[in-house]
């Protein structure tokens, strides 16, 4: 079986599977926005029941619920299918390593009902949601046509310190770390610890002595944090592979998303967290990781074609 060769049916399946993967963060992001986390107070069944009644807030948290384990059927099949059908066995190996994250998040879930949402693991429960969005969306694009096919984009080398593809795996981390720590101010409820926006308490920098101000704090930080690594790497982008429409397209998505994210994190504020900028902000935030990740896998793929392309021979000074 050819390594190369295209699999369109692979592939469709994997964007499905990674497409539902965000409709289930929305739906997730959806039950804590809603406070419905503990409307059904049982696990894994539902007052007892597969299918209870669907009102108020047990249509949320039960459709959570639902919704959960179709996505993890989908992700055993899609397990099977590269088990059976994909010959690059480290692309195997993340299907395994998204059906074990599918698992561990159901686990995860099933605690943070049982246990009565205790912070830390509601925060495991959002972290490992993101890492198993990040294996399927990398499934997706590895097994695409562009990347299976892909030449050296026509930027040529990049010759940037730190390299795009340093740059772009920094700014995975950063966004990744962000997330945890909005998590954790979204399980303390510290979501409104600081009451104004831009400024906190009509500050820079406001008094930190309360645990929630500082998690709120911080993630307004980080917030900074993001987007001085997403501007730097779109920048690189735009500036050096202005050519190469694989980094060019995401680069451009990314600052969008930015920007978009920047006024749903005021609208929080200003609305005092109504349920659709919050629930919106949670799955924005996870759009700018897997983002990120798109540009820093195709620039670590841009760098290696680069490298493989055979050198130009160099002219004899006798020819002419």
């Amino acid at each position: 079986m050819s390594e190369s060769s295209f699999r369109r049916g692979l592939h469709a399946y994997a964007v499905a599977v990674a497409v539902a993967t965000g409709c289930l963060l929305f739906i997730g992001a959806l039950v804590t926005s809603t406070g419905s986390g503990l409307a059904v107070p049982d696990w894994p069944l539902s007052f007892g029941q597969v299918f209870p009644r669907m009102t108020g807030g047990v249509l949320f948290e039960h459709g959570h619920r639902l919704a959960a384990s179709t996505v993890g059927v989908l992700t055993v099949v899609l397990a099977i299918w590269l088990a059976r059908a994909e010959p690059r066995r480290w692309v195997r190996r993340l299907g395994i390593a998204a059906l074990f994250a599918v698992v561990a998040q159901g686990a995860l879930g099933g605690l943070t009902v049982l246990l009565k949402l205790p912070v830390a693991v509601s925060v495991a429960h959002a972290g490992v949601a993101e890492i198993f969005f990040c294996l399927t969306v990398t499934i997706a694009l590895v097994t695409s046509r562009g990347w299976l096919e892909r030449a050296a984009g026509a930027g040529g080398a990049d010759a940037g310190v730190p390299s795009l593809a340093t740059l772009g795996a920094v700014t995975v981390g950063v966004a990744y770390l962000q997330i945890l720590v909005g998590a954790l101010m979204r399980h303390s409820g510290a979501g409104l610890a600081i009451p104004d926006f831009p400024l906190s308490f009509g500050r820079l920098v406001p008094p930190l002595a309360s645990p929630l101000v500082l998690y709120a704090y911080a993630h307004r930080v980080g917030a900074l944090a993001v987007s001085v690594c997403v501007l730097w790497t779109a920048g690189r982008i735009l500036r050096r592979h202005a050519g190469d429409p694989g980094l060019v397209r995401p680069a451009l998505v990314l600052v969008a998303l930015l920007a978009f994210q920047i006024f749903l994190g005021a609208a929080i504020v200003w609305t005092h967290k109504a349920v659709m900028p919050t629930t919106t902000h949670v799955v924005s935030g996870a759009s700018i990781l897997v983002t990120s990740l798109v540009i820093a896998l195709r620039s670590r793929r841009h760098l290696a074609a680069v490298a493989a392309r055979p050198a130009a021979p160099v002219a004899s000074p006798t020819s002419a």
